[in-house]
Formats: structure tokens, sequence, C-alpha cells
């Protein structure tokens, strides 16, 4: 007897990198193993020298398939050894273990868009749509599309073991959101990239696909985001860390390096309209979704909990703005004796 093993791996696609994934039978009894693939059909190497090394580091019930197989969530090595440089896992790693001792828990709120062709599920051909205002989780055939599959969805998410917390319908049509979390950098970040897979392998069915773009409808339209939210054992416990978390984040060159690594196209969507701040300006603010990072207004008003920053986009690399966030505010929490 033998089960099926989902080897799924992030590609080297710029500037967004593309999930791809391929099937291995596996003896029952023995763990999936390292394997190989060609590079060069991934970006991730050149033909003359393609092979590339796929190493498992987490596992899920596979919902699609049921049964005993496997999703199979891989990092990308050389056949050195060495991580690949699209490997942004293998730096986020250090960074996770250097704060351990913080807690660093994150929630990730992944936005979404279904297309179907090319145009967003809801838009009528050669037409829009009524104006944004009721499919910000509203309910009813002239509002909502899509539906059975955003359920279908999460019901494969939560098989798989996955830690998600809720799902609703955004702000333009066709438009979706589930929240990843809380959970750990790494673990945040693995189930993501898994949640993610399981969208655009579920949407495969039902013969709609999903965009992560940023700005999927030009136009007086809401974007596409990934609204981190982060905190740390002394956030949870001191108002005094929730605000010095938020002043770091601003400080320096800090914005501009957090900006850059938010997502391709974040220009695009962080205009200053549709709740967002200017991607050129830093703020922060209780209850206030204008805003940069926002503080919760139940956060300022128990003394302690987390933060949202709202800039990072539905297509950012949730390794790279976890290590980000992580890194810049565990270290002024710890140089403030926050920690």
């Amino acid at each position: 007897m033998a089960y099926k093993a989902e080897y799924i791996w992030i590609d080297g696609t710029e500037p967004t990198a593309k999930l791809r994934s391929k099937t291995k039978i596996v003896a029952d009894g023995v763990e999936p193993g390292t394997w190989g693939f060609d590079g060069s059909s991934t970006s991730q190497a050149e033909g003359r020298s393609s092979d590339r090394v796929l190493e498992p580091v987490a596992t899920y019930p596979d919902p699609i398939r049921g049964g005993a197989h496997l999703l199979v969530l891989c990092e990308v090595f050389n056949i050195d050894g060495t991580p690949h440089e699209s490997n942004t896992r293998a730096l986020l790693r250090p960074v996770a273990d250097r704060f351990a001792a913080q807690q660093p828990l994150f929630g990730i709120e992944q936005e979404y868009t279904f297309f179907q062709g090319s145009r967003p599920l809801g838009f009528p051909d050669g037409g829009y749509p009524a104006p944004q205002g009721g499919y910000y989780c509203g309910v009813g055939a002239d509002e909502i599309y899509g539906r059975a599959l955003v359920e279908k969805h999460l019901d494969n998410c939560l098989a798989a073991g996955l830690t998600i917390s809720g799902i609703n319908a955004e702000v333009m049509p066709g438009q979706w959101e589930f929240q990843v979390g809380p959970l750990s950098p790494l673990e945040v970040a693995d189930q993501l990239w898994i949640a993610r897979w399981l969208l655009h392998r579920t949407a495969e069915d039902f013969g709609i696909s999903a965009t992560l773009e940023p700005k999927p409808a030009r136009g007086d339209w809401n974007g596409a985001g990934a609204h981190t939210n982060f905190s740390t054992s002394a956030m949870r416990e001191n108002y005094a860390a929730i605000i010095e978390a938020c002043e770091s984040l601003g400080r320096g060159d800090k914005p501009l390096e957090h900006i850059r690594s938010y997502g391709a196209g974040v220009e695009a969507r962080l205009t200053g309209a549709h709740e967002t701040a200017p991607w050129s300006e830093y703020s922060y603010g209780v209850s206030d979704r204008g805003a940069s990072v926002r503080i919760p207004w139940q956060v300022e008003i128990d003394k302690k909990g987390y933060i949202e920053d709202r800039r990072p986009n539905a297509n950012v690399d949730p390794y790279t703005v976890t290590r980000l966030i992580v890194d810049t505010c565990c270290t002024a929490l710890e140089a403030a004796d926050l920690a």
C-alpha cells in the first residue's frame, strides 16, 4: 500500500512568487523525504544546472484526496545544501529563533478576488456593478458571488488542520477574506501558503481563478491586502509595549524598508483612499483604518493586546512580512527594556 504526497513549494517568479506542486507516491509508514525538481522551469535555475532540492518542513492532511494522503510544504535548496535565493523561509528561521522568548504571534487577514475569465466575479460583461457599499459582509445573490467556493475552501482548510479564524465577504464584488492565526511566525507563514494553495486548487473545481493582485479593479474600488496583526508577550500585557512597537515601525528608514517588501504593486493600493494610508507616509492611530498601523479600540481600553499593520498587500510573502515585523518590533522592545 502507498499514499500520495503532494509536494508544495514557492517558486522564483518575480516580482511575485507562485506556488508549485507535484505528487510523489510514498510507501505506507514512510515519511515524505527529500525530493528534487527542474528549477529551470520555475525561475530557480538555468538549464545547464537545473536540479533543485525539495526539503519537507511541514505536512498536513490532504483534504482534496482524503484518506492518508498528505500535503507536504517544502523549502527549496541548492544541491550543495545551501538555501536557494528564493527561499525566504530560511531567512525567517534565525530571526524567529532569536526572538522566540518574546513569544511573537501573528494573525494574517488574506484578501483575494475571484475572476471569471478576464473580469472579477460579479462584474457584468461590458460594464460595472453597483458601487461598493453593500458587498462587505453582505448576503443575497445580487451582492454576493462565489460563496459556495468560499465555503468549500474553508472546509478544506479546516480538514487540513489549518488555524483559520474566520472568513467574510469584502468590499468589492467577488472579493473575500480568510484569516490565519494566531500563530508563531513560521507557523502562520507556512499555513498561509498552504491555505493559498488550497484556494487555487479548490477554485479549479469551480472553473474560477483566484488572484492576490493588490488592485484587481482600477477605479473607485478597494484593493486587496493582507493586514498583519502582531503581538508579543509584553504587548499582550503592557500598553507601553504597544506604543513602542508602533513607534519602531516608523523610525528612520524602517517605513521604506518594510514597504519595499510588502508586495509588488503596493503603491497602486496604498494611495490614502479606500481605507489606506499613503505608501510614502507612516502613521498609527487608535481605530484608524486610514493609518499605516491601527491600534484596535479595545486594545486602548484594555491597555494591552496587539497592533494591525495595514500596509502589506494580498500578494505579500508571509515569510518576509513576519521576519521584518519581528525583527523591527522585537529589537526595539528589547532595547527599550519592554520585552
